[in-house]
């Protein structure tokens, strides 16, 4: 798993080992099932099937309004259904788009994102939905998602979507998703991928047309969205990875208000705040450390602050220039030192999606 049978004993110690808190167990092929991507030192030999209070502590949590607003647009049907999703999803993985995302490592102050303006968090960052019904029954995932400096060559016009992987990992392992397929034909079910932008009641929306390109390994997938003009903001992404101790900035969400200061209203009924941090550092896909300006692969990115679930999918900003250096993905245990810290990918690996600059069209 992850390559630990090829390491000495000794360094199995410093290694970030995963806590499985899903139906699955973690291959090097096969993406792991996680609820809110959070692991734990437990080292190998954990169970594929975590005892209940495991699952309960990572429980997801919907507003009453947007669980409200995503089953009523889910019911109207005008959606591309959730298997056909996950279909994409599996097909599209490691798939190159053919067209170039800007390199944004200073961008301008137009291009930064607003974060002190409460009515533009709301277009910076905003909820990605997988939701399945079958009949009087419904189940929801939600993670956030920015959009990116590009549009979506099919469908023309469309709005590309960045956001984690394992959230529709979940729900795709979801007994009522499994059961809704086997059900008949006259059964109401309904399925789809929303993205939710708008606060308070002012809430919208809107189906998930395709799914672009996927890298599970990376927890990421790129969704394809029609979305009014005006209704979100792109934000700028930096390919180059900032160094340890860098000032961050990370999207973080709640359902509640909490008691420290600087939570605005965001999407629907729920709380959004940015959160200043740090760059901590960076592993590979083994769990060794690596370094920026190296040949080392950047697989992870750690930072602190502890991101809150639901914020998975999220930017993060380096503060100085204003640019998106990362993609946060939950918690992720260090070593019984340093504990726990904030897990995310750099932003760099947002490029592999797309083609390279100058290389648009070129078979």
């Amino acid at each position: 798993m992850l390559g630990l049978r090829y390491l000495p004993i000794s360094s199995l110690k410093r290694l970030p080992i995963p806590r499985l808190v899903s139906h699955r167990t973690l291959t090097t092929d096969h993406f792991c099932r996680r609820k809110y991507a959070t692991v734990s030192p437990s080292i190998v030999g954990q169970p594929p099937h975590p005892p209940e209070s495991t699952r309960e502590e990572f429980s997801e949590a919907v507003s009453r309004l947007l669980d409200c607003r995503i089953v009523q647009t889910a019911s109207l049907g005008h959606q591309t259904s959730l298997p056909e999703i996950i279909r994409q999803y599996i097909e599209t993985s490691g798939a190159i788009v053919d067209v170039s995302l800007p390199y944004e490592d200073r961008p301008s102050e137009a291009r930064r994102a607003n974060v002190s303006n409460p009515t533009e968090s709301c277009k910076n960052v905003f909820t990605v939905a997988h939701c399945t019904q079958v009949g009087s029954e419904h189940k929801i995932t939600l993670s956030s998602g920015f959009a990116l400096n590009v549009q979506s060559q099919k469908p023309e016009g469309e709005t590309l979507i960045i956001t984690c992987a394992h959230t529709l990992e979940e729900i795709r392992q979801s007994p009522l998703l499994l059961s809704g397929m086997n059900v008949s034909e006259s059964s109401e079910k309904h399925s789809g991928t929303f993205v939710v932008t708008g606060s308070g009641q002012s809430v919208q929306v809107y189906p998930v047309s395709t799914v672009v390109s996927a890298l599970p390994r990376s927890d990421l997938i790129l969704l394809s969205c029609k979305l009014p003009a005006g209704s979100v903001n792109t934000l700028p992404v930096s390919p180059y990875p900032s160094q340890k101790d860098t000032p961050i900035l990370a999207h973080f969400v709640s359902t509640h208000r909490p008691d420290d200061p600087g939570w605005t209203r965001w999407i629907g009924d729920t709380w959004g705040k940015w959160h200043r941090g740090t760059v901590l550092g960076y592993r590979d896909f083994a769990g060794r450390e690596t370094e920026p300006g190296t040949y080392d692969a950047l697989s992870h990115l750690f930072f602190t602050p502890l991101p809150t679930a639901g914020s998975s999918g999220g930017p993060i900003i380096e503060e100085e220039s204003g640019a998106v250096i990362g993609v946060m993905l939950g918690t992720r245990m260090e070593n019984h030192v340093e504990g726990v810290r904030g897990w995310g990918v750099p932003a760099e690996t947002i490029f592999e999606m797309f083609t390279l600059p100058g290389l648009e069209g070129k078979k």
